[in-house]
């Protein structure tokens, strides 16, 4: 039971950092031209903040005219999901209409709390409580920024554009236990940082991740090429 308090603990405080980042989104939609119920129905159907952002930067640069580059830069960070839920779907479990429904849960959060647990059934609490929480939380948000946003101002005067970071970097740092966890963090943060100039928002997170499957892919081949029982280039056993 007190795992699971804390897995609670946990989710609930990325939860109420993430939402907080939804009043931002709400007063920037509103600010570049939709109305406060097209910026609601864009938070409960499309769900993602990277998406939701891309497609209010690209919308606020070029208007109507813009829609179709503001749906496809949408859709394009929205592939992340799909690795996503790959790996969530034997951790998420039951059938079809279980998997169906944490398609639409299955965020950046949701998948961070639920992999940072050791034990199947506490992924499963954090990814449902992280999910569910961030939905319900990051809709009322966007509906109070879509209402306050001229009141409000520059959500960036509050602090709000880094708390979404600030929840990942609570979730990172418990796992920079090792060596070549820090050296591949370090790396990844300066890869995003060199190419934050060139690229649209979110893509530079993307190019970031190459350098975490380029590491775990030579790792897997390293894998394959150590003898079972010994390091690599090591064998235990007297060849047959």
């Amino acid at each position: 039971m007190t795992a699971e308090r804390e897995v609670w603990r946990e989710a609930l405080g990325v939860v109420l950092a993430t939402s907080a980042y939804g009043v931002s989104f709400g007063a920037l939609a509103v600010a570049s031209g939709l109305d406060v119920w097209q910026t609601c129905v864009l938070s409960l159907l499309m769900f993602t903040g990277g998406s939701q952002f891309a497609f209010i930067g690209v919308f606020t640069a070029g208007g109507l005219a813009a829609l179709p580059s503001a749906v496809a830069s949408a859709a394009l960070l929205g592939v992340r999901n799909v690795a996503y839920g790959m790996r969530m779907s034997p951790i998420v479990g039951g059938g079809p209409a279980r998997k169906a429904a944490a398609a639409h849960f299955t965020i950046d959060e949701s998948t961070a709390v639920a992999i940072s647990q050791s034990d199947p059934r506490l992924r499963q609490v954090g990814f449902w409580v992280t999910g569910i929480g961030i939905f319900i939380g990051w809709n009322i948000t966007t509906l109070v920024g879509a209402l306050v946003g001229d009141v409000l101002g520059d959500p960036r005067t509050w602090g709000l554009d880094a708390a979404a970071a600030a929840a990942f970097l609570a979730l990172l740092w418990p796992r920079l236990r090792q060596r070549q966890a820090i050296a591949v963090g370090v790396a990844a943060a300066v890869v995003a940082a060199a190419f934050t100039p060139f690229l649209m928002p979110g893509l530079p997170v993307l190019v970031a991740a190459v350098v975490a499957i380029a590491v775990g892919w030579f790792n897997w081949l390293g894998g394959r090429e150590t003898p079972s029982g010994g390091p690599a280039g090591i064998r235990t056993e007297e060849a047959p």
